[in-house]
């Protein structure tokens, strides 16, 4: 009997726990664009500013910098000097 009423707790435990979310942003893009109606939702699918702001014209919609992509805390690339002594 003991076993059959925590069977039946564990199955209401688990189907009234939520989804859960996915995170928000893709630390693949370097810009995201905020839609806010029909839903809230994040859609880092863009390279530029521009490219984002010309698919959210005419939208409820605000471009943003993605703070979690991946490049972006990276050093740039190029030569590197090499000091050399002198004697």
């Amino acid at each position: 009997m003991r076993i059959l009423i925590l069977t039946l707790m564990a199955i209401g435990v688990v189907s009234t726990a939520g989804p859960v979310r996915a995170q928000t942003y893709d630390p693949n893009y370097p810009v995201c664009m905020q839609v806010f109606f029909p839903a809230n939702f994040f859609d880092c699918s863009f390279t530029s500013l521009p490219q984002c702001a010309a698919t959210a014209s005419g939208r409820s919609a605000l471009c943003r910098v993605n703070p979690y992509f991946e490049n972006a805390l990276q050093a740039p690339r190029g030569r590197r000097h090499r000091h050399r002594r002198v004697y």
